[in-house]
C-alpha cells in the first residue's frame, strides 16, 4: 500500500525572531496520508538559533504501524524547488520510545533564508511531503514481488570452471589455473600491481608461483570470485587438519592483501582453538 499527502507553508521570518530556542511552530494544517492524520512542527531557532528544524507529528488515525518517508524542500522566489535544500528521512510511525514525531533536525541555516534568494514579501515557502509506504503490522499483506538473494558469487565462480574467457594463467605445483586479470585486480591491490602495472608479469600469459600449494591457490581464487570459504567437506579433503588448511590460506591471503579472507581464516582458526567450530560451510556476509 502506498499513499501520500503534501502541504505547503509560508514561514514569516520576522514573526519567528522573538521565539526562544525551544519554542515550536505548527507550520501546517492537519492533512491526511495513508489513513493517518499528520502535522508539521518547526523549531525556528534550533542548534543555538543557527538552523531551522522540521518534524512530522502523528496526530491520529489508524493504530497500525506504517513506514513513512517525510520530505521537505525549500521553494525559491520563482516558486521552483531548490535543488540544494531538499532532505528526506524514513521512519516507522509511531516512532520508538513513545515519541509522536520524527523529522529533519537542522534542515537549513537561517543565514541561507535571510540571504534573499528565497525570501518573498518577508516569507519563505517550504513544501512538505508524507509518503506512507506500507502497513507493517503482522496482518499486513506481503508484497507479491519476492527478490531472491544475490547469486553474483555463483555466477562469477563459474568463470573458474572453464578457460574460454580467461586472459591469464598460473602454474602452481604442476597444475594450471586460468583466471581473469580484471577480476583479480579488482579484488587485490597486489594482483593489480602484478597484472596491470609495470611489473614483468603484466606481459606474461602464464605466471609461475612458488611456495604455494595448488589446493591453497585454488581456494584463494574461489574466494576472490565468490567471496565464500569452502565447505567443511572440501576442507577435510584438502588437508590433514582444518588448522593446517586455514593457516596456509591465511598466509596466502596476507601475501595478496586480501583482508577479508585473512579475517575469515583467523576466525576459523580461533574457533578451532576455542572449540566453538561446529563444522559446515561458511559464507561471509
Amino acid at each position: 500500500m502506498l499513499d501520500s499527502g503534501f502541504t505547503e507553508f509560508k514561514l514569516d521570518l520576522a514573526a519567528t525572531k522573538n521565539l526562544a530556542a525551544g519554542d515550536a511552530l505548527h507550520l501546517s494544517d492537519e492533512f491526511s496520508a495513508g489513513g493517518h492524520i499528520w502535522r508539521v512542527r518547526c523549531y525556528p531557532h534550533a542548534d543555538g538559533g543557527l538552523n531551522l528544524s522540521f518534524y512530522l507529528l502523528l496526530v491520529g488515525g489508524g493504530s497500525r504501524k506504517v513506514r513513512v518517508i517525510f520530505e521537505a524542500f525549500l521553494m525559491d522566489r520563482d516558486g521552483a524547488p531548490s535543488s540544494s535544500h531538499v532532505r528526506r528521512c524514513l521512519q516507522m510511525y509511531p516512532p520508538p520510545g513513545g515519541y509522536g514525531l520524527w523529522g529533519l533536525p537542522n534542515f537549513l541555516k537561517r543565514a541561507d533564508l535571510e540571504s534573499g534568494d528565497y525570501l518573498k514579501d518577508g516569507r519563505v515557502t517550504i513544501m512538505f511531503g508524507v509518503i506512507v509506504l506500507r502497513d507493517d503490522s503482522p496482518t499486513a499483506v506481503a508484497s507479491p514481488i519476492a527478490v531472491p538473494p544475490s547469486d553474483i558469487g555463483d555466477h562469477l565462480g563459474r568463470l573458474l570452471d572453464g578457460a574460454d574467457s580467461s586472459d591469464v594463467s598460473f602454474a602452481v605445483g604442476g597444475e594450471t589455473f586460468c583466471a581473469h586479470r580484471a577480476v583479480l585486480a579488482a579484488r587485490s591491490s597486489v594482483f593489480k600491481a602484478q597484472l596491470l602495472g609495470a611489473m614483468a608479469d603484466a606481459m606474461m600469459p602464464t605466471i609461475t608461483l612458488h611456495d604455494i600449494q595448488p589446493e591453497t591457490f585454488r581456494n584463494l581464487l574461489r574466494f576472490i570470485y565468490t567471496d565464500a570459504l569452502p565447505a567443511e567437506r572440501e576442507v577435510v579433503a584438502a588437508s590433514s587438519t582444518t588448522t593446517a588448511f586455514f593457516q596456509d590460506l591465511l598466509a596466502v591471503a596476507d601475501m595478496y592483501a586480501l583482508d577479508r579472507l585473512k579475517l575469515a581464516c583467523a576466525q576459523r582458526l580461533w574457533e578451532g582453538v576455542s572449540g566453538g567450530h561446529r563444522g559446515g560451510g561458511v559464507r561471509l556476509r
